[in-house]
């Protein structure tokens, strides 16, 4: 398994849905600066990261939606990440599951 080892000031992840997003963004000592659900459109997204251009990562879950978001970042020229499905498993192990918890 190969993880993501690169640091940045500040990490969002981002729970994909076909209609909305989760996102999570934390800064680099863990604290959460940002906890919202939003509709899955790149102008919303893109005024929630715009703050942190040049100093974020984006990491997402491999499942049907990611690409418009992988998309975003490169015309934007945010960091971002694809996870594979098991690992995120592999990473999470807790009990409790839900979409705001995954992103």
């Amino acid at each position: 398994m190969r993880f993501y080892n690169q640091q940045h000031n500040y990490y969002c992840g981002i729970d994909l849905h076909a209609r909305i997003l989760y996102v999570c963004i934390l800064d680099a000592t863990g604290n959460k600066i940002l906890h919202k659900k939003i509709g899955a459109d790149p102008d919303a997204l893109l005024e929630i990261l715009a703050p942190f251009q040049d100093e974020i990562v984006v990491g997402v879950e491999c499942m049907h939606c990611w690409y418009w978001v992988s998309d975003l970042c490169l015309d934007y020229a945010f960091d971002f990440v694809l996870g594979h499905a098991l690992y995120m498993k592999a990473i999470h192990g807790g009990k409790t599951k839900n979409d705001r918890i995954d992103s």
